[in-house]
């Protein structure tokens, strides 16, 4: 396999394996831990551990599909600053999650909240936003720094 191709697969194993990373670590959390929220509040408590075990399936494939596309890339430390290419799209892909699933499932679809019935419902849907762009911000220039350098 071509350097290149392993930088490819670097940068894209990186950002599927962060935007699993961070989908379980919001299922394992908001789902489980202190149960918050399903993913589809809006019917019966069969139907949102039905659509809880659809979500950490995806996940789930995200964080195997992730895993495989790295190890076919090789060892990071074998790339010119492989691991800060990896750090760079695993942040990428986490933040990306979130802004993704904050935006789509609790602004547009409306399916769920960080935490519902909360008074201040908005706050923790905005605080989830906001950690999902500092993630990306944050990813977005390790990544720069890696062409900088």
């Amino acid at each position: 396999m071509s350097p290149k191709t392993k930088r490819k697969f670097l940068q894209i194993g990186s950002f599927i394996l962060g935007f699993g990373f961070m989908g379980a670590m919001d299922g394992v959390i908001f789902h489980q831990l202190l149960q918050w929220h399903s993913v589809n509040m809006h019917t019966d408590r069969p139907g949102q551990i039905f659509s809880d075990g659809l979500f950490h399936f995806s996940v789930t494939v995200a964080l195997v599909a992730g895993g495989i596309i790295l190890w076919l890339a090789g060892k990071p430390s074998d790339i010119s600053q492989g691991v800060r290419k990896l750090l760079a799209g695993f942040l990428t892909g986490a933040g990306i999650f979130n802004l993704l699933e904050g935006i789509v499932n609790h602004h547009i679809l409306q399916i769920h909240r960080v935490k519902p019935g909360d008074p201040n419902a908005l706050m923790y849907d905005l605080a989830f936003l906001a950690s999902g762009l500092l993630l990306l911000i944050i990813g977005e220039a390790v990544r720069r720094r890696c062409k900088n350098t």
